[in-house]
């Protein structure tokens, strides 16, 4: 299979999901209520991420969840074209450090697929650590500040749909060798759980209220996670030396800080335009109410102008 299949949807994935989420979160800012809007973003996300199940299930994890991440970078000019407004000089300098290091990284490490599979012992000792991982976050989660509710459970979100990665490349094999089959195995179920509670704690970490210390953690976590699971359950490997590997380490803590800074550029300006909005809201309201009040006064005066015009004795 050519790598350049799947490395084009993973593109085409990471465009439609950056669009979809830049026309919820903008759908959502208006009157936070679920409108149209929200649901046309909502229906152009998941084509994206069916575009990236397709990228799974032809390509490698390592090629595939690299090029999503750059939805990250997609969503920069869009979410300017949406304010009217420039992207700024910072935002443009860490998207162009995120593209060299994925591009960097595609490069140099080559990732392939493999047909390889864990024993069973590195199997459920993998998934007896993330298990583990995930419960020890979500219970501190519930006895800290918000800020570090908000960091813990975007870790469990990202966490979550790294292995919802790894499970949904399962499913589709499964689909196109297997499909009657499909339904018998528990990879498609466990799918749909994982993918559940993912999205209930993301929510949870946006819940927080703390959405530039949420959205980050889960950013970064998703790719991580999903890419450390290739390599140790999916066998895929990168034919590289050991110089090499160290430098690609280098890379893609590089890409990390480069995909951190945008989203948190992104989240924080997502929150201070919620504020402001939130802010005329209340200002409309209470020049409403005035106005209001203003009006009934004057009613009541003239009402009482009235009436004492009307109690004069008639010359």
């Amino acid at each position: 299979m050519h790598t350049w299949l799947p490395a084009l949807l993973a593109v085409l994935a990471a465009l439609l999901i950056a669009a979809g989420t830049v026309l919820r979160q903008r759908a959502s800012r208006v009157s936070g209520a679920i409108t149209p809007g929200w649901w046309a973003g909502a229906a152009i996300a998941l084509c994206g991420f069916g575009l990236q199940a397709s990228a799974l299930g032809l390509g490698s994890i390592l090629l595939v969840q690299p090029l999503v991440v750059l939805a990250v970078l997609f969503a920069l000019p869009l979410e300017a074209w949406a304010d009217h407004r420039h992207p700024a000089r910072i935002e443009w300098a860490w998207g162009g450090v995120l593209v060299a290091c994925v591009v960097t990284f595609l490069i140099v490490a080559r990732p392939e697929p493999s047909m390889r599979r864990p024993d069973a012992l590195l199997l459920w000792g993998t998934v007896g650590a993330v298990v583990g991982v995930v419960a020890g976050l979500v219970f501190f989660a519930h006895r800290s500040s918000p800020h570090y509710k908000a960091l813990f459970y975007g870790l469990v979100a990202g966490i979550l749909f790294g292995v919802s990665a790894l499970l949904v490349k399962t499913v589709i094999y499964q689909v196109t060798h297997h499909f009657w089959r499909t339904f018998v195995h528990p990879e498609i179920y466990l799918f749909v759980l994982v993918v559940v509670c993912a999205i209930l704690a993301q929510q949870m970490g946006f819940g927080a209220g703390d959405l530039q210390t949420s959205f980050p953690s889960m950013t970064v976590a998703e790719p991580a996670v999903a890419m450390v699971l290739g390599v140790l359950l999916l066998g895929e490997n990168l034919k590289v030396s050991v110089p090499t590997a160290l430098f690609l380490g280098i890379v893609l803590a590089i890409m990390v800080r480069a995909v951190c800074e945008l989203a948190k550029l992104s989240a924080v300006r997502g929150y201070e335009q919620a504020v402001a909005a939130e802010e005329l809201a209340t200002e409309e309201l209470a020049t409403g109410e005035s106005a209001t009040e203003e009006s009934a006064t004057g009613d009541t005066a003239a009402g009482e102008s009235g009436a004492q015009a009307a109690s004069r004795p008639v010359a």
